[in-house]
């Protein structure tokens, strides 16, 4: 991890527990905004990515309570975190009893802060920082996909790449809020819980988020 993106992470964010799943804690942040505008002073590039890793979103607070709940759709088994954020989908799978978790994104500043978080809650969590879906799935048992429906050009590449992991036997486990490019005709639904996000960027902080299977190619799951 960067020494800069670790001492930004600190110092822009204050751990506490995350609403819903209260024995986790992440580093998060107060305010969207600020937080965006001084990543844009940090990178010097007005037009960088949201802080996505300093706020906990629906989906992944749908899976983590999932997880909580269904402990054996993870335990002893290997998982693959896809844009993992905050690692808060990660955290929960190893809390949940997984053998290995591995949590990828492409962000520095998402890297940094999943390594701190893993050490805020005492997980050993490999880290992955590069565009995994530029390549094959990785050799894991399941894949978890938390809140990645938020942009067109995404919503395409993840689907076909989640479907390739589907079909060399990886389960998936998605998690959203309902985000207008969800491809709901792919997915059964598996769960749906009331979720508080700690940022109220999507409009409310309250919403239903449901946690989904993917639904195998030719129909049926």
């Amino acid at each position: 991890m960067p020494p800069s993106a670790r001492a930004f992470v600190l110092r822009h964010t204050r751990l506490r527990p995350v609403p819903g799943i209260t024995e986790v804690r992440l580093h998060l942040a107060d305010d969207v905004y600020p937080l965006w505008h001084a990543v844009q002073v940090q990178t010097g590039d007005p037009d960088t990515a949201l802080p996505y890793w300093a706020f906990a979103w629906g989906g992944g607070l749908a899976l983590g309570r999932y997880l909580r709940e269904h402990p054996g759709v993870v335990a002893g088994r290997r998982v693959f975190d896809l844009a993992s954020g905050s690692g808060l989908c990660a955290i929960a799978a190893l809390r949940a009893g997984a053998s290995a978790v591995t949590a990828s994104d492409i962000d520095p500043f998402a890297t940094a802060a999943i390594a701190l978080n893993a050490r805020a809650n005492t997980c050993r969590i490999a880290v992955v920082g590069r565009d995994m879906l530029e390549e094959e799935p990785p050799d894991a048992d399941v894949i978890l996909a938390g809140d990645c429906w938020y942009e067109a050009r995404l919503a395409e590449r993840v689907l076909p790449w989640l479907q390739r992991a589907q079909a060399r036997r990886i389960e998936v486990l998605i998690g959203d809020p309902g985000r207008r490019y969800l491809p709901a005709d792919a997915l059964e639904e598996l769960a749906c819980y009331e979720v508080r996000t700690t940022t109220e960027l999507e409009d409310m902080d309250r919403h239903v988020a449901r946690v989904y299977a993917l639904r195998k190619l030719g129909g049926g799951l």
